[in-house]
């Protein structure tokens, strides 16, 4: 079956995805060198137990040699590679900086009310944030993925932010990266405690094949924090997740209580529209089937579906 050009919440189905205990020096396992005292704790050089101010045995570090205790009795921790080290620092340092951001675009530039959600960050702070924000949702349609390292960017400076996540998981949505993204919309939820994103949540627990955890988002508790247009395509999901369960029926009769027949234009027109012609056809109604997919096609100026394409193939 065609997909839409929407990958997502246009009623087919999203598009392909794509985000030992330790020895002694000697070489023996602790227990079994030849301690004169007979403890079975690790040797040292001169034979005898490798003891801590307390009187109990030093801990083996994970490398598998003895740790010499520090003042307050804790084993010191084994080092790591330094090549490691810096390879860390290295790719951190990357996705801090983010790709770089153009001299006019402005802080200005993003939302009054987003600004207003940066104001607990230091000035300077909010400024970069915002920049990289603004940066992302100006290249999200037409480059999510240099999108998503500009949301990350914000995210290296302001971790504990509701909209920097949100921004994490709306761009992660846009590339695909569905784990990603439900793991940012929950965090972002945790810090806000809204729900305005639980159509892309249950949209990305679709796609991770989890029908029943998609479903279990049509609430009366959620749907009341979402508006029209968001209940909308919650219902848009939810259908694709009934029909990913072959409950045709039930996801035409949760599309036909939404305004299939509005004269209006928005966004989410030719989606449900879309969502209720695909339904029709998996429940075997092809003649009604057809002219959904008509009826979505005079809505679908900006081809966000691919309906027509659905048209060709069936007529």
């Amino acid at each position: 079956m065609a997909e839409s050009r929407n990958p997502r919440r246009d009623g087919g189905k999203p598009a392909g995805r794509g985000a030992g205990s330790g020895g002694a020096r000697g070489g023996k396992p602790a227990g079994q060198g030849r301690d004169r005292r007979g403890s079975g704790d690790p040797a040292r050089r001169d034979g005898k137990p490798s003891v801590r101010r307390d009187g109990k045995p030093a801990p083996a570090r994970r490398d598998g040699k003895p740790t010499t205790p520090r003042r307050d009795g804790k084993p010191y921790e084994a080092r790591r590679d330094r090549r490691q080290e810096e390879g860390d620092r290295t790719a951190a340092q990357k996705i801090y900086d983010g790709p770089p951001i153009p001299d006019d675009v402005s802080a200005k530039d993003l939302d009054k009310h987003a600004r207003q959600a940066l104001q607990s960050l230091p000035e300077k702070l909010a400024d970069k944030v915002a920049r990289h924000l603004v940066m992302a949702g100006l290249l999200m349609a037409e480059d999510p993925e240099t999108a998503h390292l500009h949301a990350l960017a914000a995210r290296a400076r302001a971790t504990r932010t509701g909209l920097v996540r949100e921004a994490c998981g709306e761009t992660a949505y846009a590339c695909g990266k569905w784990a990603e993204a439900l793991s940012e919309f929950r965090a972002a939820r945790r810090m806000t405690g809204g729900y305005i994103y639980a159509p892309m949540m249950a949209d990305c627990e679709r796609a991770l094949k989890r029908p029943d955890k998609a479903i279990a988002y049509d609430t009366t508790e959620i749907r009341s924090q979402l508006d029209d247009a968001g209940q909308i395509e919650l219902s848009i999901v939810v259908a694709g997740a009934r029909r990913d369960q072959g409950q045709y029926d039930a996801a035409i009769r949760l599309l036909e209580t939404e305004p299939l027949h509005t004269k209006g234009r928005a966004d989410w027109v030719p989606r449900l529209r879309y969502a209720y012609a695909d339904s029709l056809l998996a429940a075997g109604r092809r003649e009604e089937a057809i002219e959904w997919f008509h009826r979505t096609v005079a809505v679908d100026g900006s081809a966000q579906t691919d309906a027509a394409e659905r048209l060709a193939e069936l007529e």
